[in-house]
């Protein structure tokens, strides 16, 4: 593996410990209080280790596309079926964890992001932009993209959407991570371009956070209930 792929994973792993260090300095020197200094360094953080990052990738950046990468039309096309394929596997991991593994709905990371965005609306960048950008980098550019080369796709997706969920939501919901990173990984492999699993990831984490948004946490959990319902009845429970 290309030594700047090794600095990339460091960069993103120093961006999601930098808080611990950091964001106790910023409430010490600042009137912020201790949230919204944990809240603020984040959304630093990671704008600068997108930056980071895009400069240690420009080496690849700059390389000729792979002959058979998808075109733009090819591109727009896979862009929009990952979306529905990210949320049929979403779906169909969420029934598994609920009504076969009996896991409680909801993912505790998805409430906290949603309770930032609200507390501070800047962190909608994050979310929407450049978290995708980053962990598309990553986990499908790098971990997946090495480990398909020497063990196929399989096990080089089942490795790299694992630590992908762990990264995520810990073990509670690893299976709606999981899948969703074995679409990305697909989506990579079919087209030869990134940018194609970063636009389907950034559409996916846009639609979640403008929907929450956009709804009371009652008729959230209306809905959810609505949802659940449903599920019932398709798998005649």
């Amino acid at each position: 593996m290309p030594k700047r792929y090794w600095y990339v994973i460091l960069t993103y792993i120093i961006m999601q410990f930098s808080v611990f260090i950091f964001a106790p300095i910023l409430y010490a020197l600042t009137p912020l209080g201790l949230v919204e200094s944990n809240i603020y360094w984040s959304i630093f953080s990671f704008i600068a280790a997108l930056f980071a990052v895009l400069w240690l990738m420009r080496p690849d950046m700059k390389a000729g596309q792979h002959r058979d990468a998808a075109s733009a039309g090819e591109m727009v096309l896979w862009s929009f079926a990952g979306l529905f394929m990210a949320y049929f596997v979403n779906y169909a991991a969420s029934s598994i964890e609920t009504y076969i593994l009996g896991i409680t709905p909801g993912s505790e990371n998805t409430q906290m992001i949603m309770d930032i965005t609200r507390s501070v609306p800047l962190f909608m960048v994050i979310t929407a932009i450049v978290a995708p950008i980053l962990e598309e980098i990553v986990f499908r550019k790098i971990i997946f993209g090495e480990l398909y080369k020497r063990m196929g796709f399989f096990w080089a997706a089942a490795f790299s959407s694992f630590i992908f969920g762990i990264i995520h939501d810990g073990l509670e919901h690893i299976l709606i991570y999981a899948s969703i990173g074995f679409v990305f990984a697909f989506l990579y492999v079919k087209t030869k371009r990134i940018i194609v699993p970063v636009i389907t990831h950034m559409v996916m984490n846009s639609i979640s956070v403008i929907v929450q948004l956009s709804l009371d946490p009652e008729d959230i959990e209306n809905m959810m209930k609505q949802l659940e319902e449903m599920q019932m009845i398709i798998i005649g429970g």
